[in-house]
């Protein structure tokens, strides 16, 4: 500890640690990006032009897939993909709890029902064994999160859908840029989902993808995005039917045109974090009050989120309060995220309720999230890593 066991702290009326506020995530936009979307501006389309077909190429490049279709943000992309799997009523989709609503909800929109697997405590993804023992001849898919941006055990996870006939899904939000075993996250499922959302690594403002080898998902995730319409014939775009209704999921040339300039920067911005993250690991791998999530060897973190778990029973506070306590001390630290099958929502539909999965459960209440962006300076960090010193200087339980 550097910090005098005699500061106040900022949330009973002591100076803050900063004087505005560091965001726990910020996108970096710059020339380049701004005058490619001016570009796209300026030219003669708007929407469902070439800026669409280049991003899309670019991507599944970067992806390692056959194909890439672009939608409106990241949840569209989750529901084309449940779409495009023809998930519908009487179908169980097993999915993980500590995730963004928007996983568990695009199972919904389907007229399925989300299964909660618990999360392996060390890495916290899904873990494999829970999984296996939600297993019923209802289980249509398997949706896994690369949580924060670590990629799953995606080895482990595809042997079962072999096994059991399912689809995989891989909700890839946050690790775009990630890999398991050196193979790129994008190729490890049968449908990949991205978000560009601008706390994610690179951004179109909104936007977000679905990545697949297959030709026939690649074809429903198309028609899914444009309300579900197929054209009888290209060279009479006017006779068209609509055998399923699909939705609006159209991105427009511009975003795409944001899209496909940062994602030439998206080695680069994986870098910064990278460094920032192994510096955070290294700062605070000796701190008595939290623990780090394990890092094993053979995964490329995707690097969107910087979590850490509180050892609350060294502290005479729960997280919420520590959170607090960082907010004000102008570091915007949050979590990621309250579990999603104790929403109110998941208790009325479905049954679900405290104790279906202990682990993530456990881990929830543990939980904060520090500010990680290209554009943090090591002297940014270091304010967090002084107010994280200073609220543990506070709170510490003393030995009786």
């Amino acid at each position: 500890m550097n910090i005098e066991a005699s500061e106040k702290l900022a949330l009973f009326g002591g100076a803050p640690v900063r004087p505005t506020l560091l965001p726990y995530a910020r996108q970096s936009i710059d020339a380049e990006d701004i005058a490619a979307v001016s570009r796209a501006l300026a030219g003669d389309w708007v929407t469902q032009g070439p800026g669409v077909k280049q991003f899309e190429e670019a991507l599944a490049a970067v992806a390692g897939a056959r194909h890439a279709v672009v939608v409106a943000n990241g949840t569209a992309a989750l529901h084309a993909a449940c779409w495009a799997a023809g998930l519908g009523p009487d179908d169980e989709v097993i999915t993980t709890s500590l995730t963004f609503a928007a996983t568990a909800n695009a199972v919904v929109y389907q007229g399925a029902r989300p299964v909660f697997a618990d999360i392996d405590g060390a890495t916290l993804n899904l873990d494999p064994d829970a999984v296996k023992r939600l297993a019923t001849p209802r289980t249509r898919a398997l949706l896994a999160v690369d949580f924060a941006g670590l990629p799953c055990d995606w080895d482990k996870l595809r042997a079962l859908a072999l096994e059991h006939g399912w689809l995989l899904i891989a909700d890839a939000a946050h690790s775009l840029g990630g890999a398991l075993g050196g193979r790129p996250v994008g190729t490890l499922a049968d449908l990949t989902t991205f978000s560009f959302h601008p706390a994610k690594l690179i951004t179109s403002g909104e936007g977000g993808a679905v990545v697949t080898d297959r030709d026939d998902l690649a074809e429903r995730l198309r028609i899914a995005r444009h309300h579900g319409i197929r054209y009888q014939d290209p060279a009479r775009p006017w006779r068209y039917e609509i055998d399923v209704p699909g939705h609006n999921f159209r991105l427009t040339d511009f975003q795409c045109a944001l899209g496909l300039s940062q994602l030439a920067r998206l080695e680069g911005f994986w870098a910064a974090r990278d460094r920032l993250a192994r510096r955070y690991r290294e700062r605070l791998a000796g701190s008595p009050f939290l623990e780090l999530p394990a890092l094993p060897a053979d995964r490329r973190h995707g690097r969107h989120l910087f979590v850490v778990l509180l050892r609350l029973e060294r502290l005479t506070v729960d997280r919420d309060t520590v959170l607090s306590a960082l907010r004000a001390e102008n570091i915007g630290a949050t979590l990621h995220y309250p579990l999603a099958h104790l929403h109110p929502f998941y208790r009325r539909r479905f049954g679900y309720g405290p104790g279906l999965c202990p682990i993530a459960e456990a881990a929830e209440r543990r939980l904060v999230t520090l500010p990680l962006f290209p554009t943090m300076s090591e002297a940014d960090q270091d304010d967090v890593l002084r107010a994280l010193d200073k609220v543990f200087t506070h709170f510490a339980r003393r030995a009786s």
